[in-house]
């Protein structure tokens, strides 16, 4: 299987199933000297892995990383930087699965599961393991979000992102009670607290009725200075986009405005400016922080769409391997709304393509 790498500088290559012993990721081209222990890692973790809430398939991964390579420490690294740093060396990280039950699955084994991967994977590849979905599970973002915590250490603390869940199903929150604060405060990533129990009542009807909801995640990034990206096809946009789009279950891609573009005017749109105390200073922030594929120094901001979880209790018409018509019903845990934890997942990929454009920037002009 190939394409399990992306960046060009930064690179991220992810390995391993939503069953097998375990998954994890090796990390290329991250800058020797910085910091880094296990416990700067952990954290972001822990905002995506499964069973906080139920909300959130029950599935217990204490999705404890380790370190296995690209870290160094001796007495005068401890004396000069406190800790461990990077060699500037490939990156190994490892997540250990301790609570598959592939038990689950066996009834579905030679069955095409809706929605999912099964017949596409069968189709390219004559075999696919189907525990979980293998490897096109959510699980593998876990180790997204571990390199998207290496990524934050290149960007440094001036960059800051952060990602809210705007939409489950019909529900959006209220624009003008949007509050970062909040999005901690809950187990939906909600950045509105009104629309917590709303919210709520919907996911308890969805698994009620043995089904699933989507939702919508927007995703900012603060203090990415004017310049970072390329024209035409580096376009710094257009990587963001792929990569969120890489997301599982990921369907569409906002940058800015982004479709609601469509609808306005010219002279609405467009992102006038004015002379500011530390260079030019915009009006509004229509473009999402990029223009002609070149970061503005606005704040970046991007919405996925993500499409209600595919693993659903209710029996759907579909196909074994055989061609014979079947109904479908996944058992075993799964989230009702795949989008609440794919928040941390969207900062993650955003993390890493912008350490990738800072890695290129710096190497192009300095």
């Amino acid at each position: 299987m190939s394409h399990n790498t992306f960046g060009h500088l930064f690179r991220v290559t992810t390995w391993g199933e939503s069953h097998g012993p375990a998954l994890g990721c090796v990390i290329d081209g991250c800058p020797p000297g910085l910091p880094l222990t296990e416990s700067d890692i952990q954290p972001w973790l822990d905002r995506r892995k499964p069973g906080g809430s139920r909300f959130v398939t029950q599935r217990r991964e204490a999705d404890a990383v380790r370190i296995l390579s690209g870290v160094f420490e001796d007495a005068a690294i401890t004396a000069r930087f406190g800790g461990p740093v990077t060699t500037g060396t490939p990156i190994s990280l490892l997540i250990e699965n301790t609570d598959q039950r592939s038990k689950d699955y066996g009834e579905i084994a030679r069955q095409f599961r809706p929605g999912h991967a099964d017949f596409t994977y069968q189709a390219k590849y004559g075999v696919r393991d189907y525990r979980g979905g293998g490897r096109s599970s959510a699980r593998e973002t876990a180790a997204r979000v571990a390199a998207g915590a290496v990524a934050r250490k290149v960007l440094g603390e001036g960059v800051a992102i952060r990602a809210a869940v705007v939409q489950i199903g019909p529900h959006r929150i209220d624009p003008a009670r949007f509050d970062w604060a909040e999005v901690d405060a809950n187990p939906l990533f909600a950045p509105d607290p009104e629309i917590v129990p709303v919210w709520e009542a919907h996911l308890d009807e969805r698994r009620k009725r043995g089904s699933s909801a989507g939702a919508v995640v927007q995703v900012e990034a603060m203090g990415v200075p004017a310049g970072w990206g390329a024209p035409v096809y580096g376009k710094l946009d257009a990587e963001l986009a792929a990569a969120l789009m890489s997301i599982n279950a990921v369907k569409g891609v906002e940058i800015g405005a982004g479709f609601a573009a469509a609808a306005m005017d010219g002279a609405d749109a467009s992102d006038e400016m004015r002379a500011g105390a530390a260079g030019p200073r915009f009006l509004s922030n229509h473009a999402g922080g990029v223009l002609g594929g070149i970061s503005t120094g606005q704040p970046i901001v991007a919405r996925i769409a993500l499409k209600p979880t595919s693993s659903i209790a209710t029996p759907r018409r579909s196909l074994d391997e055989d061609g014979a018509e079947i109904d479908v019903r996944t058992l075993g845990r799964h989230d009702p709304c795949v989008g609440i934890r794919a928040a941390p997942v969207a900062e993650a990929m955003v993390a890493c393509v912008l350490a990738d454009a800072f890695l290129r920037h710096r190497a192009q002009v300095g």
